[in-house]
């Protein structure tokens, strides 16, 4: 019996070996699971695609509460069905990626494992299964998927924008801050104490400034005297201006971005710039223009970015 039991716990070592080492398989899979140009990884993003926006769907249907028993039921069985083939899908990506730490760590990865472990652990804590809508931040592969590159630029365009522009944003907030804690405590000064009023602390009348000044309004917090009244319309004039000023900023960075990456592609022949970066030939003469050249470091960047995306 013993001699029984070493020979099959061998023979399943030796199976868990071959499998964990089998480069065929890992080939196969790797372009099924991460190369999408090929038509088996495009049919399977495509049921990806779908099996995502269906999870999306089921979640938010499973939070009403007045649904049929048998639609609950139905939701939840499809529910666990595609949880399972999440996992599945997740824990293939480790085992045919290249990096399999590079894959866990990227960004599609950390979005994969959120999207998967909250269901184990909702077994536990029920509330923490609608997590599951996390997993939507797939449909971002779509761009990907449907070769829709030059929204890809964009996106990148803007996203260098936004990190160039983060320290004035930075300084202009705490501007704001600074602004909504003077603009609290005055309304505290002026109203506090009057009959009827809800002034009756700071935090309460910094919790009004911002939400005046952010122009939403609640309107659980109002002034009763005139000067506060006089106060109030003030502080929204100035939520207008302020509003416009963070959108100003980052147009501004993109618009200096654009002209940046224009200006040094200038034509050799007429020496005209204004070219786009992926233009072959001057728009004035016809001319072939010159690609610029890419730093090394920017490069390899690019490369190591397009390795960890799945």
């Amino acid at each position: 019996m013993k001699k029984y039991i070493g020979n099959l716990v061998d023979r399943i070592r030796n199976s868990v070996i071959r499998f964990l080492h089998n480069t065929e398989l890992k080939r196969k899979l790797h372009g099924v699971l991460f190369e999408s140009d090929t038509p088996r990884g495009k049919r399977f993003e495509h049921v990806l695609l779908s099996s995502i926006g269906g999870m999306v769907l089921i979640t938010m249907f499973e939070s009403i509460q007045t649904l049929p028993f048998w639609i609950t039921l139905a939701l939840e069985i499809l529910e666990y069905l595609l949880l399972f083939a999440f996992s599945v899908e997740y824990l293939a990506r480790i085992y045919c990626s290249p990096h399999p730490r590079r894959y866990i760590f990227s960004f599609f990865g950390i979005v994969d494992m959120l999207a998967t472990v909250p269901f184990y652990v909702g077994i536990f804590f029920p509330g923490v299964r609608h997590f599951l809508i996390i997993r939507v931040f797939r449909l971002i592969r779509v761009l990907h998927v449907l070769h829709l590159r030059s929204i890809i630029k964009e996106g990148n365009l803007l996203l260098m924008s936004l990190r160039r522009s983060v320290n004035k944003i930075l300084v202009f907030f705490l501007f704001v801050v600074i602004l909504v804690l003077v603009l609290g405590t005055i309304m505290y000064i002026v109203e506090g104490g009057r009959e009827g009023s809800s002034f009756n602390n700071i935090p309460n009348s910094i919790y009004w400034a911002i939400v005046t000044m952010t122009t939403v309004g609640y309107g659980d917090i109002t002034p009763v005297t005139s000067l506060g009244r006089f106060i109030s319309a003030v502080t929204m004039l100035l939520g207008y201006t302020i509003i416009a000023v963070p959108t100003g900023i980052v147009s501004a960075q993109m618009h200096s971005e654009i002209r940046s990456t224009r200006a040094g592609n200038l034509c050799p022949h007429c020496g005209k710039g204004g070219h786009k970066g992926t233009a072959a030939y001057c728009w004035y003469c016809g001319h072939p223009l010159k690609r610029p050249k890419r730093r090394k470091a920017h490069a390899v960047q690019e490369k190591n970015d397009a390795a960890e995306l799945p």
